[in-house]
């Protein structure tokens, strides 16, 4: 077997058992890796009705047929599990150097189940696998947590961990990978939380077969020809970091702004990644074999740290009325060490400063209020005050007092940086995405605002459905291979296909890759049927289909019927966004069941 190696981990952590399986090589060239391995485990393994917080639930970790090779970008790893936020299937990947190392040890997925019933963490090398107690470095931050680890194993480990949100079962809790890249949405910390399992600490060095090394070193060559070619990935990315996007963002009006109340923040300038090299910016860094280095290591006055990048600066600044880029930093590194995700803190923060402004809650913030901001993320994270209602994310603390319309959501996901007023095609991915709303399901920043692969219309309703379904199951390969989908601006389907066959001598044609990537977009989408969800759903928050935005989008709403009913047609579904028996039967799905 080239690519994968073929082995699986399973750790009961309720028994302290640890078994090793083997894995299909047809599984594997049918869902690669990543994603879509961790889907399929999901919906053969996972009852869709159970309590995601519950012993039943499962966390898969797995990494791709790339990983820890020379392929751009091939440093990251995704989780898969049922959400404790939104309920559905859900994944995160994150960059950094875990990946390879745990690739390095031997393995291509871990399945973690059922719960510790004290503190433990998973000590996983090419000697094997210990489960260990984790009594003594319970309770600690991000960063303690880290130095703890590397002071206990050694500073050849790379360590997955979470903090006191994820321990208090925060439903906004990330996972953070060395404390400084982030498995961020959905709750994916809480999961852990509910494990007892505080961290996964790994290392190995064992490098991936290559079936043809020749043609794979050729296709590497070009592929990173085109990302040096790309003033995207070679001099953007790399000097402003993914802030890069604020000032442009902003100008088209699709800037969130005071809980989306409006498209355009007046102090972007001062909070965009050009403030930020010129004021906090100490280097950037870069994850495993990448050329982009789009990370960002920062400095304030008062603290050092990583980040923040663009989604953190539009729901942590501009969303919360905030200007000012050192305090934006603070309020990041802050999150980083309590393992929030700032997408979800910043959406449900936001809500609760426009229910006080309309006097829905009593409770005494507004926005722009920077250290009252910092003041509730220990009070989430720790679930203390009106902070244990903000756990809950925005969904559920607007629904507790009757304001649903205040939370800016999809399937309970917070929204993130950019307002589908201005960006029509971005707004149709939010509402038709599985995991809920989330930028990262279709690549249509690409197409509306940066011109890659080519400009269209970002207004313009009609028509966007195809663009948006071949980007998100292209996405859904790039996803299980695991590479990064900043390449995607410069290397296409086809790069991929070739590279995928080059590793694993299996052949692929781009369209292939599309057509699995649709597979796993499918399956996902029966997962969430089964477990309850239906067309009411796929809709934004009304605010989106009733108010207009401001600056260029001030004459715009979002057109969401006639672009949801294009898009399941689009997508072989019927007029509820079930997929028919006859597009099951094209993906080889015709044996899964739909509970209708």
């Amino acid at each position: 077997m080239h690519g994968w190696t073929g082995r699986l981990l399973r750790i009961d952590l309720k028994d302290r058992e640890i078994t090793e399986e083997s894995l299909d090589e047809k599984l594997l060239a049918e869902y690669v890796g990543g994603r879509g391995l961790g889907s399929k485990i999901i919906y053969d393994e996972v009852d869709p009705g159970i309590d995601p917080l519950g012993p039943d639930n499962k966390f898969i970790v797995a990494v791709g047929p790339l990983t820890r090779t020379k392929a751009p970008t091939s440093g990251r790893m995704s989780v898969s599990t049922k959400s404790p936020l939104t309920g559905t299937i859900f994944d995160s990947n994150a960059g950094g150097f875990w990946g390879p190392s745990f690739k390095g040890a031997g393995y291509d997925a871990i399945i973690i189940e059922n719960q510790a019933s004290k503190p433990v963490y998973i000590r996983i090398d090419e000697e094997g696998v210990k489960i260990k107690e984790a009594q003594d470095v319970w309770g600690k931050g991000i960063k303690d947590s880290v130095s703890y680890l590397k002071e206990k194993e050694g500073g050849q480990y790379q360590n997955m961990v979470i903090g006191p949100a994820g321990e208090n079962l925060v439903k906004i809790a990330s996972v953070s990978v060395n404390g400084h890249r982030s498995l961020g949405r959905g709750g994916v910390g809480a999961i852990l939380g509910s494990k007892n399992l505080k961290a996964i600490t790994v290392s190995g060095n064992k490098k991936p077969s290559i079936y043809d090394k020749d043609k794979f070193e050729f296709v590497n060559y070009e592929a990173n020809k085109q990302i040096k070619a790309s003033n995207l990935t070679s001099r953007a990315m790399p000097t402003f970091g993914t802030s890069m996007l604020v000032n442009l963002v902003n100008e088209a009006g699709a800037f969130p702004t005071r809980n989306f109340q409006e498209t355009q923040f007046e102090s972007a300038s001062s909070i965009s990644g050009e403030a930020m090299s010129e004021k906090i910016l100490e280097k950037n860094t870069a994850c495993y074999n990448c050329s982009i280095r789009c990370a960002r290591r920062t400095k304030t006055q008062n603290q050092s740290g990583h980040g923040p990048e663009y989604e953190t600066v539009g729901l942590m600044g501009s969303n919360l009325g905030i200007g000012d880029i050192e305090a934006i930093a603070e309020i990041n590194y802050m999150c980083n060490d309590l393992g929030l995700d700032t997408i979800s803190t910043g959406g449900t923060i936001s809500c609760l400063m426009e229910m006080a402004e309309k006097n829905i809650i009593d409770y005494d913030i507004s926005f722009g209020e920077e250290k009252r901001v910092k003041d509730l993320l220990t009070k989430i994270a720790c679930r203390e005050g009106i902070g244990d209602e903000l756990a809950e994310g925005s969904r559920r603390f607007a629904a507790s007092y009757g304001a649903q319309e205040y939370a800016m959501h999809v399937k309970g996901l917070e929204l993130p940086a950019y307002d589908p007023r201005g960006l029509k095609g971005r707004g149709l991915g939010y509402a038709t995405s599985n995991r809920g709303a989330c930028h990262l399901r279709g690549n249509m920043l690409g197409p509306e605002l940066l011109g890659v692969p080519k400009m269209v219309d970002r207004f313009n309703y009609k028509g966007k459905s195809g663009l948006l379904i071949n980007q998100q199951n292209f996405v859904a390969i790039v996803d299980s291979l695991v590479v990064c989908q900043f390449t995607t601006f410069a290397i296409d389907e086809e790069f991929f296909a070739r590279i995928f066959s080059a590793v694993t001598g299996i052949k692929k044609s781009q369209q292939d890759l599309l057509d699995m990537g649709e597979k796993i977009w499918n399956l996902e989408r029966i997962f969430n049927i089964n477990a309850g969800f239906n067309k009411d759903d796929d809709y934004l928050p009304k605010r989106f289909l009733e108010e207009t935005g401001s600056g260029p989008a001030s004459d715009q709403i979002f057109e969401q019927e006639e672009m949801l009913q294009e898009y399941y047609s689009s997508r072989g579904w019927d007029e509820n966004g079930i997929p028919t028996r006859k597009k099951l039967r094209e993906l080889d799905l015709e044996d899964v069941d739909i509970d209708v």
